[in-house]
């Protein structure tokens, strides 16, 4: 049987690692790897424990909520491979290296399907055997286009939706409809140089690093919770062209990490922030 997660995420009282790895030890199950963190100010608690055993653990989330604080979040989880629709448009590089990742047994994920709202994509997707939807949104309002893009996904129930450069800004809408499960990758190291052709602004600002960062999407623009960063050095011979070339592999290193990380269940978010567990 594949390990459990158990996710806690609630206020913080004296003895609450106890309490909770008491309870594991108590129902026979063995605790493969514990993470805990407290936010001192906020006075918050989050733990996420990867524990084995000869039965399912179904019981342990009701005895939890019942000796933890009030307001406590108790998540239990399988490990094992979750279900993801990739969004993209016509950049190859972030889904190119999620297929590859997949492919090779690297991505804790099932890659469900791709969605485009360009065809330039689907000759790479192909060879990986996984279904590739054109959904143009010429001729289309963003509202058209959105529901037709949800019609497809929605049939692949995917846990989480990963935009691969997908250079579309989703509506409020749209995003409440997955609200915290939509990963995307800015090109640019938030909060600096947010909206378009953010390497451009950085070369106007003479810039000595560039990077990138996967964040969750909210309704603002590029300013969500932010997952996993990536950064490369440059200077004064990179024009704009070839930062937008470095870039790039800096954009697909730091999306490939957050869709690990937000499978494997180590982000917890907190306000506009979030608790990574590496």
């Amino acid at each position: 049987m594949p390990p459990h997660i158990l996710r806690i995420d609630c206020p913080d009282e004296p003895g609450l690692v106890h309490k909770i790895t008491g309870v594991l030890f108590n129902a026979g199950y063995n605790i493969l790897s514990n993470q805990e963190f407290v936010d001192l100010d906020a006075k918050h608690f989050f733990m996420r424990t990867a524990f084995e055993g000869p039965t399912a653990p179904d019981r342990v989330v009701s005895y939890l909520q019942q000796i933890l604080p009030a307001d406590s979040v108790v998540k239990l989880v399988e490990a094992e491979r979750q279900p993801i629709v990739i969004l993209a448009t016509t950049e190859a590089h972030c889904l190119g290296d999620l297929l590859i990742r997949h492919y090779s047994g690297e991505l804790p994920a099932q890659i469900k399907a791709v969605v485009a709202n360009h065809e330039t994509l689907g000759d790479l997707v192909k060879p990986f055997g996984i279904p590739f939807h054109c959904v143009s949104h010429k001729d289309l309002d963003r509202a058209e286009h959105e529901r037709r893009v949800l019609e497809v996904i929605d049939g692949y129930a995917p846990e989480y939706l990963v935009l691969a450069k997908y250079m579309r800004i989703l509506t409020p809408s749209f995003v409440a409809h997955y609200r915290n499960r939509v990963i995307n990758i800015h090109h640019s190291f938030l909060p600096a140089f947010i909206g378009a052709k953010p390497y451009h602004q950085a070369y106007e600002r003479g810039v000595k690093i560039i990077g990138a960062t996967a964040h969750i999407v909210t309704d603002d623009l590029d300013t969500g919770p932010i997952i996993a960063q990536n950064i490369i050095p440059v200077n004064h011979t990179y024009t704009a062209a070839a930062m937008v070339q470095a870039g790039r592999d800096a954009e697909k290193i730091a999306l490939a990490r957050a869709v690990r990380l937000m499978l494997d269940e180590r982000v917890f978010l907190h306000g506009n922030r979030t608790v990574v567990f590496e």
